[in-house]
């Protein structure tokens, strides 16, 4: 019996101090937000139509020209679109974009597994999907700034399509809520350390 307690003693001291309701509140739109962003951020790369300029519709897989009769020819050869570099820019902007989105859902794991799975690992876990998500936010904004940069002698502020400004928020989202997430962790760490007098 002595050796149980002596393992039950181990297990609780091991366990984190119970979470403040305000601290459980705060995780919890972290968590929701990040959910957000990955939802825009998939809606947009899988969508790809990002800007419109005059009769042409540029995406990330493919580029749409309208017509004399007002119908959308697609095609996914994008040097057919007559702009320097197209090809390889596009495959650029996509690719940071997926990655984003895969290191995202990685990320957005570890929280919620953090947060369901309380252990003296759990700051750890919370602070690496943060990491995550800051990771993130650096290749999505790879990805539109790549896409900004090869059309910046097309683009106006009215041609962005609503997919662009998905990405935009989405990518937003990732900084804010990484940010948010490790500055969350170190300043509940520090509340919760043992005072000295």
């Amino acid at each position: 019996m002595t050796a149980i307690a002596v393992q039950a003693q181990k297990l609780l001291a091991q366990r984190r101090p119970p979470k403040s309701f305000f601290e459980s509140c705060i995780r919890t739109l972290i968590i929701l937000c990040v959910a957000i962003a990955v939802v825009l951020s998939s809606i947009s790369i899988c969508d790809g139509h990002w800007l419109r300029v005059k009769d042409q519709l540029f995406g990330l897989w493919h580029f749409c020209a309208l017509t004399n009769t007002s119908e959308l020819n697609c095609f996914t050869d994008l040097r057919l679109a007559q702009v320097d570099g197209l090809a390889v820019g596009m495959a650029l902007a996509r690719s940071m974009g997926a990655l984003a989105v895969v290191v995202a859902i990685f990320g957005l794991e570890l929280l919620m597994v953090s947060q369901l799975c309380e252990d003296a690992h759990s700051r750890r876990k919370w602070a690496m999907g943060s990491i995550f998500i800051l990771i993130s936010f650096v290749f999505s904004s790879l990805g539109f700034f790549s896409f900004v940069i090869l059309f910046k002698d097309q683009v106006t502020f009215t041609g962005f399509t609503l997919m662009f400004w998905c990405e935009f928020t989405s990518s937003f989202l990732f900084f804010l809520n990484g940010i948010s997430g490790l500055h969350i962790n170190n300043i509940t760490h520090q509340w919760n350390e043992p005072k000295n007098f």
